[in-house]
């Protein structure tokens, strides 16, 4: 069965006590949600066997981003909960498929078996009727010890991943000028230049989304820094293996065609200059020299006020050219690393919003009770339903706004105004869900007062 790409899905809480430990009540939300849109009519008890077929191969990409949330509020609302990923599992395993992977590609500081734990990994073999696999997609991991003690570059196999390259197609190419210096925090600037300039737009894909028959996305609901919202557009990033290959900002302000910050500031510009030495001599005791430098900069800056350097607000105009390349390559790349004009998959989102996350995301973000759950087969219109449920506008962010963009391999087959959400066995316009079943969150700095509806 495939369902309207224009249609999202929607089941709520709403008068429910919010708890992860009630497997079983995240049990009936999924059911709830299925039936809104239809999947579960002809077998209320397999409520996903509209899309995971028997004897198919299932991918789930959890957002597993980091294993503790800096802002000390506890991981409720940084990750997608076990119990969530659990809960699907449960569902995609009574289909009776061939094989089933788990798997994403955190931040290379993240301690996997801290998100997969074993006690998770027994819950796991209790219900599985079929093999599978739990997978970190990192090629890089950190050694203990932090940047100066170096990392693992070759944590997983090369061979376990596809090359594609998006040259003039990429959505990164209007902004690749001779100028101009991509950079993502904590990674080698040089080697993403290599991967990125104009005419090259070079991504790393773990082979699991081609190899199988159906990709089901589970997203958490969260803002984000320099993305504005992170949920099931932004979260196909982690099955992007080398991080190397994803552009997150450009150096420099605005003014001289970077998007770290919006104006001329010497001191800032100072601090990158240290912070890309830094990240050239990872695993060396330069590193920690020039951690040093680029610290007591940004000391010195705070007395003046706002410290952002690394492209953490409403201006950043390259965070979601890359998120969204990756989402294009996600529906039409072909198992060779080659693009095809026509889509080569269905990839479907049942959003964790629960708990979802608000201020500082992705990585320090504070809870959010939305109480929600979604089912979409389009992560673009998932996420301008899950912007206005966080009573955000998706039209002033780009990763959602420009989602719905007319480039060559186009991620909706209509335009914005088409979603409708399924709730409660009625239609509602977006708007109408955000008075309904939305809760107003806090954006993050970077972007208060810029995105609200």
């Amino acid at each position: 069965m495939h369902l309207d790409e224009s249609i999202v899905g929607l089941a709520s809480m709403t008068g429910k006590k919010l708890d992860y430990r009630d497997l079983d009540g995240i049990q009936e939300l999924l059911r709830q949600v299925s039936h809104e849109v239809c999947l579960g009519n002809a077998a209320p008890d397999l409520p996903l066997a509209g899309i995971v077929k028997p004897g198919s191969s299932v991918l789930l990409k959890p957002n597993w981003v980091l294993h503790q949330n800096f802002s000390g509020k506890g991981n409720d609302c940084l990750v997608t909960h076990p119990n969530f990923v659990l809960a699907v599992l449960k569902e995609v395993f009574s289909c009776s498929p061939k094989k089933v992977v788990i798997g994403d590609a955190p931040v290379q500081g993240c301690v996997f078996d801290n998100i997969v734990t074993e006690s998770w990994r027994k819950e796991v073999e209790k219900i599985a009727t079929c093999p599978y696999e739990i997978v970190d997609f990192r090629r890089t991991v950190l050694k203990e010890g932090g940047l100066a003690a170096g990392q693992v570059t070759d944590a997983r196999p090369e061979e376990r991943f596809l090359l594609f390259d998006l040259k003039g197609d990429s959505l990164l190419e209007p902004v690749s000028k001779k100028n101009v210096a991509f950079r993502i925090t904590c990674y080698d600037p040089d080697i993403l230049a290599k991967r990125h300039h104009k005419g090259r737009h070079q991504y790393l894909l773990c082979k699991e989304p081609f190899e199988s028959d159906v990709i089901i996305n589970l997203p958490k609901v969260k803002t984000h820094k320099k993305a504005g919202l992170t949920a099931a557009l932004k979260n196909l990033v982690g099955i992007n293996g080398n991080k190397e290959y994803l552009p997150h900002h450009r150096v420099g302000s605005r003014v001289e065609g970077g998007d770290c910050y919006r104006q001329l500031s010497p001191l800032k510009r100072v601090a990158e200059y240290c912070l890309d030495e830094a990240n050239r001599n990872i695993g060396t005791q330069a590193c920690s020299r020039w951690m040093k430098g680029f610290e007591s900069l940004i000391k010195v800056r705070s007395r003046f006020g706002d410290t952002e350097i690394e492209g953490g607000w409403y201006g950043n105009d390259t965070v979601w050219r890359m998120a969204l390349d990756l989402n294009r390559i996600a529906l039409y790349g072909r198992p060779d690393g080659t693009m095809s004009d026509e889509k080569q998959r269905h990839i479907y989102s049942i959003a964790d919003g629960i708990i979802g996350g608000q201020g500082e995301g992705p990585l320090a973000p504070d809870p959010l009770e939305l109480g929600i759950c979604t089912l979409a087969a389009s992560s673009a219109y998932a996420d301008l339903v899950h912007s206005y449920l966080m009573g955000l506008d998706f039209r002033k962010i780009p990763l959602v706004r420009e989602a719905f963009g007319d480039f060559r391999f186009p991620l909706v087959p209509r335009d914005a105004a088409s979603c409708r959400v399924a709730a409660r066995q009625r239609l509602y316009q977006p708007m109408e869900v955000a008075a309904e079943f939305g809760r107003r969150a806090v954006p993050a700095r970077g972007w208060q007062g810029h995105i609200e509806l």
